[in-house]
């Protein structure tokens, strides 16, 4: 198993290359920094620190792999009510395709919350998931 850093974007991120460095990865470790100024930016530096120490190989999956393993059916996937719960500082422009391409019941929005919002605003969080849990079971 070999590791290395790609490039600058995902700072002290490393691949694992569980096939040899000639195939693509097979896993990520994401790096303290990245993982500071990408997830942890409003949360308390003790919950950072904790996750850090807690960290572990994450699998990558090709989209082909993915496609083969789930089957998704417009009878079943479609009849469960969807609800995004954007945290509005995460920056990250993968919460809009997400929500553009598994088209949502509602958007519900945390302000001023990070990628972890459990950590960032727990009680907007809980306020939000007994809301969603009120109006749709």
């Amino acid at each position: 198993m070999q590791s290395s850093q790609r490039s600058v974007p995902h700072m002290d991120t490393q691949f694992v290359f569980g096939n040899g460095p000639d195939n693509p990865p097979t896993a990520v470790v994401l790096g303290p920094n990245y993982m500071a100024s990408r997830f942890y930016r409003l949360s308390p530096p003790e919950d950072l620190t904790l996750a850090t120490l807690l960290l572990r190989p994450f699998p990558i999956y090709s989209s082909l792999e993915t496609e083969k393993a789930v089957v998704v059916t417009k009878e079943k996937y479609g009849s469960v009510r969807r609800i995004y719960v954007v945290c509005d500082e995460e920056n990250d422009p993968k919460q809009t395709w997400m929500i553009e391409n598994n088209p949502v019941d509602e958007v519900m929005v945390i302000s001023d919350s990070d990628h972890m919002a459990m950590f960032s605003k727990p009680q907007e969080l809980c306020s939000c998931l007994l809301d969603i849990g009120d109006r749709y079971l």
